[in-house]
Order: structure tokens, then sequence, then C-alpha cells
């Protein structure tokens, strides 16, 4: 291989490095959603009728009134 090639391909391997780092430490320290306060929790469990989490949203789904 010549100088060039070889150079070219290391600055390669350490972008490719940097990325992943990058990935890894965003995703180490992304927060996690906040705990609900009892009030919160009471307030839904009222308006839902459950103290559940709704179902997801299946992909694809219209989120439009059914009228």
């Amino acid at each position: 291989m010549t100088r060039t090639t070889t150079i070219i391909s290391l600055l390669a391997a350490i972008a490719v490095l940097a990325a992943v780092t990058t990935v890894v430490i965003a995703r180490n320290q992304a927060p996690s959603a906040p705990q609900m306060s009892e009030e919160q929790r009471a307030t839904r469990e009222k308006f839902f009728g459950t103290a559940k989490e709704p179902a997801p949203i299946p992909k694809g789904q219209e989120m439009r009134p059914k009228w």
C-alpha cells in the first residue's frame, strides 16, 4: 500500500471510532422520563379510568376522532 492509502484508511478508522464513541456516550447520558407525582397519577386515573399507561399507538394508525 502506498503512504497516501495508509493515511486515508487510518483517518477513516479514526472518524468511525469517534462517531461510535459519540453515539455510545449520548445514549448513556440521555435523560429518562421523569416520574409522575401522586397528584398527576390521581388525575390520570380520574380522567382515563385507570392508573396504567395508555396503550402505545400502532405504527401507521391515524389519531383522529371517530365521528
